[in-house]
């Protein structure tokens, strides 16, 4: 099949874009290139272009002839989107919107979206299902939760448009090849954060609140390797083109790990003992967030390969020690 992947640069993308080439799809990256690098592109062919711009966008896909299209086009960071909300309306709403309009108008009516565990806020339970209430308590959360609305509202309207939302929890790890990994100047995320210490790139890492309603009093988390995240949405797109209805499905393992059991593994597989700072706890970080699993395997057959922390670890190490860019 052809597949436009918009921005397909990026962490997620990239890893995305090189499993649906290994299935032998066509692919066509659409990109702005503010937060992905074109040299982590291995695969299929780049367009430089922000969604923003609807003529180029419209005039790539009348030329390419997507037979669906694959979103990962968005602002991430949650304490950014928390200082600057309308960036993230925006870029991750609005923008979406101006990709959906571009779609209809070209007759393109598969698509899946990268969407979030944000839009759940502060669960009261865990695991959590995909049928819980949507609650988020930032506006990265928020603007994913207003997409999905629009999705569902689209989906009803036009009975040919169907779309998958996977809503990824905390996406950690590297290409098993060391060929594409996390690149981020200043990267939130915990692993990536903590490997970047024990590389000496930050002089210490902060723990933020240890008094948590926790085993250990750190917060517990559900990391799951990109490359299985990767193959959730081959099968995402398996079940679109074999007549599969709109559906949303959560991305996850079902289990979690503390930040204190992420620090110890971390260590062990770097041999590096790197500095821990213990902090005040941040504002709207819930203690425990795991994704409840089973929507997904039992309706994409989906079977991750590389639940366990010390591989997903070792992987995004190994991508530390060797990166190209």
């Amino acid at each position: 099949m052809k597949i436009l992947v918009t921005g397909g640069a990026g962490y997620i993308g990239s890893h995305i874009v090189i499993t649906l080439a290994s299935s032998g799809h066509d692919i066509l990256i659409y990109d702005n290139l503010s937060t992905g690098n074109k040299d982590a592109v291995l695969a299929g062919r780049l367009i430089v272009g922000d969604i923003a711009d609807t003529d180029k966008l419209q005039k790539t896909i009348n030329e390419f002839k997507p037979d669906a299209v694959m979103h990962f086009a968005a602002s991430i960071v949650v304490s950014e989107s928390v200082k600057d909300p309308l960036k993230y309306y925006t870029n991750n709403t609005f923008n979406t919107i101006n990709l959906l309009n571009v779609m209809q108008r070209c007759g393109v009516n598969k698509f899946i979206f990268s969407s979030t565990a944000a839009v759940y806020g502060e669960p009261k339970n865990n695991p959590i299902n995909e049928d819980a209430d949507l609650d988020p308590i930032n506006p990265y959360g928020s603007s994913k939760m207003m997409v999905e609305s629009i999705l569902k509202d689209l989906s009803y309207s036009n009975e040919d448009f169907r779309y998958v939302s996977l809503r990824y929890f905390n996406v950690a790890g590297a290409d098993n090849e060391c060929r594409i990994g996390q690149s981020y100047e200043d990267p939130t995320h915990l692993i990536t954060r903590a490997l970047k210490t024990a590389s000496g790139e930050f002089n210490e890492l902060k723990v933020f609140g240890t008094d948590y309603p926790t085993h250990d009093g750190t917060c517990i988390r559900d990391y799951i390797h990109v490359e299985d995240l990767a193959d959730a949405h081959i099968e995402a797109l398996n079940y679109l083109f074999e007549g599969g209805a709109s559906e949303i499905f959560n991305c996850g393992y079902g289990h979690g790990h503390s930040v204190k059991e992420v620090v110890e593994t971390a260590k062990r597989v770097s041999k590096i003992d790197f500095t821990v700072v213990e902090t005040s706890k941040r504002a709207g970080d819930p203690p425990i967030l795991i994704a409840g699993c089973s929507k997904i395997k039992s309706t994409l057959n989906w079977e991750p390969k590389f639940d366990d922390l010390t591989k997903i670890i070792s992987s995004a190490w190994q991508w530390e020690k060797n990166r190209r860019f």
